[in-house]
């Protein structure tokens, strides 16, 4: 399996704050969007007039929020909402205005908010005049939130805009992102190898003809998905189902009972965490049928069944189970 970025779906706030290092925000966007990226830029009111917020739009294909007072957000409580779905939370560009608000507390628009609210790690991009940068307000500031555990990225050194030569530029956008994914903590599943099995099992009875159930796998792929986005290197192995599989996840899609524990054994020495997700048939038919069977023929009216292999049992008494560390059984 591919090593994935820390930021693969993760779900990134990207607050765009008023100075001319706006442009730089879009290529951020971008990279953050390529890594795998779930990405919702919030703007503040003076960063619109530098960047449109269409332009965001189209690169990560969200509506881009603006409003402290949004009648569409949830309840009308725009913030909060983004404070909950928020794995991160990044300000780049990061105005000395905007850098006081954090630093103090103050909270006068959904950046400035939604910042206070949430409970994620968080990182800024300062961007401001050389003058500003070495004030003794802003140095105070910066040390504040360095203090509560924040992540500053730069600022880097050199011509500004307004002419000045000196320390308050934006550090480029491929600089930053490749700082958050190797200076933030990873997810909390960040080296655990996490097997899950998922969907049905289909045992034939001719080469036309099977037993089944119902299950649709939905509950084994969302529990896959969602360990992936917290870190883990997640192995599905799943029988028939019309589901795709979930991105960064390594999916193994087999038929019968059997299949499904061979392919889980298998894998298992290198397994930490086993969750049973999928509705294995507890039987099978004793004889397969190597023809379409004729309708008239008692095989089709007299089932012989044997029992299928009980595949928690099997990891639980296996020689290389993970019982010693996690398991997890889900529905019956």
């Amino acid at each position: 399996m591919n090593t994935l970025s820390w930021l693969h779906d993760k779900r990134v706030i990207l607050g765009v704050t008023g100075g001319i290092a706006c442009y730089k925000a879009c290529e951020i966007a971008r990279e953050l969007g390529r890594l795998g990226a779930t990405v919702q830029v919030v703007m503040t009111e003076a960063a619109t007039a530098f960047v449109t917020p269409l332009t965001f739009q189209a690169l990560t294909g969200r509506e881009v929020r603006t409003s402290l007072l949004d009648p569409s957000a949830e309840a009308g409580m725009g913030h909060i909402e983004l404070a909950r779905w928020a794995d991160l939370i990044l300000v780049a560009p990061c105005t000395a205005n905007m850098l006081a608000n954090l630093a103090q507390g103050h909270a006068p628009d959904l950046l400035s908010t939604l910042w206070l609210a949430a409970n994620c790690p968080k990182a800024i991009a300062p961007a401001m005049n050389q003058g500003m940068w070495a004030d003794s307000a802003t140095q105070n500031n910066i040390t504040t939130l360095e203090a509560r555990g924040h992540l500053i990225l730069g600022p880097g050194s050199g011509i500004q805009a307004c002419g000045d030569v000196g320390p308050g530029r934006m550090l480029e956008p491929l600089a930053i992102v490749q700082a958050l994914e190797h200076q933030l903590p990873p997810g909390p599943l960040s080296g655990q190898t996490v097997m899950i099995t998922a969907g049905p099992t289909h045992e034939p009875l001719d080469p036309v003809r099977y037993l089944a159930n119902r299950s649709s796998g939905k509950m084994g792929f969302a529990l896959a998905r969602e360990a992936a986005r917290l870190g883990a290197r997640v192995i599905l192995v799943t029988g028939p189902v019309a589901l795709d599989t979930p991105r960064g996840v390594h999916c193994i899609r087999v038929e019968t009972a059997e299949d499904m524990l061979q392919s889980v054994i298998h894998e298992l020495a290198a397994v930490d965490v086993f969750i049973g997700a999928a509705a294995v048939c507890d039987v099978r038919p004793a004889r397969i049928s190597e023809n379409k069977l004729k309708k008239t023929n008692d095989a089709l009216t007299t089932l012989t069944l044997v029992e299928n292999p009980d595949i928690i049992q099997r990891v639980a008494s296996s020689p290389t189970s993970p019982l010693r560390r996690n398991w997890v059984r889900c529905g019956n």
